[in-house]
């Protein structure tokens, strides 16, 4: 008589790896990719007419909303934004303000006061077109 010898039976792992790197592929694909690093939800006003804003120097952004203010995508408030616009040493750097449609008066009057006393006056009103 025959001896009968059992053959170990492994799994085909081939497929398995195609599949994983179809999933991975498909997730790096369908991923949603940041344009800015904006840190408040703003209500912007519209506008007919605008100027694109040259990209060649750094730009700054401060966007204020009702009850936040963020610089560069840093929630600050208006008495700590002082702290953020004292380094700034070349007074033409331009400043993107993005402002809220619905925010107060006189929280716009307070961030212009703190952008005067640091002499930075290069401002660019953002709005959607």
């Amino acid at each position: 008589m025959k001896r009968r010898t059992r053959e170990s039976s492994q799994p085909d792992i081939t497929p398995l790896i195609d599949v994983v790197f179809l999933l991975l592929i498909f997730f790096m694909v369908s991923t949603v990719f940041k344009k800015d690093e904006l840190a408040l939800l703003l209500n912007l006003p519209k506008t007919s007419k605008g100027e694109e804003i040259s990209k060649a120097k750094q730009i700054v952004i401060i966007e204020l909303s009702e009850t936040e203010v963020a610089f560069n995508g840093n929630k600050t408030t208006l008495q700590e934004l002082k702290k953020y616009l004292q380094p700034i040493s070349d007074k033409t750097t331009p400043l993107e303000l993005r402002i809220d449609k619905n925010v107060r008066y006189d929280r716009v009057v307070t961030l212009l006061d703190n952008l005067k006393k640091f002499e930075l006056t290069n401002l660019s009103l953002i709005t959607d077109k």
